[in-house]
């Protein structure tokens, strides 16, 4: 007696399991500038989804507020440099003069954590 339900399919795939330290690291690349979620997904051979997940999922805890504000003394505004750093780990360094609307712009995006 020949039953399918019983035979092993030699092309099903066995359930791939990724150590802490792996899933660290495909998450790290995934942060990269200029990183694409897809492609570093495919390479690994886990689907996007599950890298989104893992990206949420080691996030954990971290705030995705405000930060505290450290305020220094005052400088010349010609000799200034203003440094922020967001929550999401993202920097900016702003040097000399400053346009306004070109700094708030670039301040929004590091706040909602978009890397380019």
């Amino acid at each position: 007696m020949n039953d399918r339900r019983n035979q092993i399919n030699p092309l099903a795939r066995k359930r791939r399991r990724f150590s802490l330290a792996e899933k660290q690291r495909l998450v790290e690349a995934t942060l990269a500038p200029g990183a694409s979620v897809a492609a570093v997904a495919r390479e690994a051979g886990v689907r996007a989804t599950q890298l989104y997940g893992w990206r949420l999922w080691l996030r954990g805890s971290t705030p995705t507020g405000f930060a505290p504000v450290q305020i220094t003394p005052e400088v010349p505004a010609n000799a200034g440099t203003l440094e922020i750093e967001f929550a999401t780990g993202a920097r900016m360094r702003i040097s000399g003069a400053v346009d306004i609307a070109m700094m708030s712009t670039a301040v929004a995006a590091l706040a909602r954590g978009r890397r380019r």
